[in-house]
């Protein structure tokens, strides 16, 4: 598409979790575009280099850990000082435990675990974007896009922690920040996009299995792994406020068409019809 088709250029987005997989994807899309891009990252920045380096003076690297406070004041700090206000803020951040733990066998400190990355971690960011967004008198194609997951929608057993922190995220949050951000924001919108599978580091291994594969797609009538640049398609579009000024407190899905989980296999009938 033309560079300027979403009117995002000079937009300062900042993006949770940014050094792999959607988030790397999601941060050359908005870079291609011509917003400037915050790069946020956990431990290792080695993957944001050649943006970095390709886009001098419209993007930063920030390190946080986003269950810390302080970090992430620290954090939107550093962007603003770098690259002023902060408009778009996508939350991509997140963990998926690849034990599968059932609840009754869940220990309280791998639930927390959870938790406290993938719905604290946003709580935070979100926060401390809101507040930037006051200080600076922000009003111009302000947004947030947070990343959830069918998990959240249809559930996944063995994983409850990750499912728990994405419904969370997907309609609790969702559906409250969409209320409370045009208090300050009157055009401010709030969405989420919920992917399915997407050929990520995190689900190489899940995909390697003919059974997660099979389930994933009995009920998937595109037959297709998301790859990182269709998430990131579908945040940028909920980002523009040219293309979506009028869509708020919504949940994206993209997954293929994604009905709901196979929980049987289907040479098993019930006894009674």
């Amino acid at each position: 598409m033309p560079a300027d088709f979403l009117e995002l250029s000079g937009i300062h987005v900042f993006v949770t979790g940014a050094s792999g997989g959607v988030g790397l994807a999601t941060s050359r899309a908005f870079l291609e575009q011509g917003a400037k891009v915050t790069l946020h990252y956990n431990s290792s920045p080695s993957t944001l280099q050649p943006l970095l380096d390709a886009y001098p003076g419209v993007s930063c690297a920030v390190k946080a850990t986003v269950s810390d406070e302080a970090e992430i004041k620290k954090a939107f700090e550093q962007a603003v000082h770098a690259l002023g206000p902060v408009q778009v803020l996508v939350v991509n951040h997140g963990i998926w435990p690849s034990d599968a733990i059932p609840v009754k066998d869940m220990s309280l400190k791998h639930w927390r675990r959870t938790i406290d990355v993938n719905l604290t971690g946003a709580f935070l960011a979100i926060r401390q974007y809101m507040y930037q967004l006051v200080e600076h008198n922000v009003q111009r194609n302000v947004a947030i896009v947070m990343v959830g997951s069918t998990a959240g929608k249809f559930g996944e057993w063995y994983h409850a922690d990750y499912s728990a922190s994405k419904s969370a995220m997907m309609y609790g949050l969702t559906l409250s920040l969409k209320n409370e951000i045009v208090q300050f924001c009157p055009r401010g919108r709030v969405n989420t996009v919920a992917p399915g599978w997407i050929r990520t580091p995190m689900a190489e291994s899940a995909l390697k299995s003919k059974e997660v594969v099979e389930r994933a797609f009995a009920t998937s009538p595109l037959n297709k792994v998301s790859e990182p640049d269709d998430i990131a398609c579908a945040i940028m579009f909920l980002a523009s406020e040219r293309a979506a000024g009028n869509i708020t407190g919504h949940v994206v899905d993209v997954n293929a068409g994604m009905e709901g989980r196979v929980i049987n296999p289907v040479t098993v009938l019930p006894a009674k019809l």
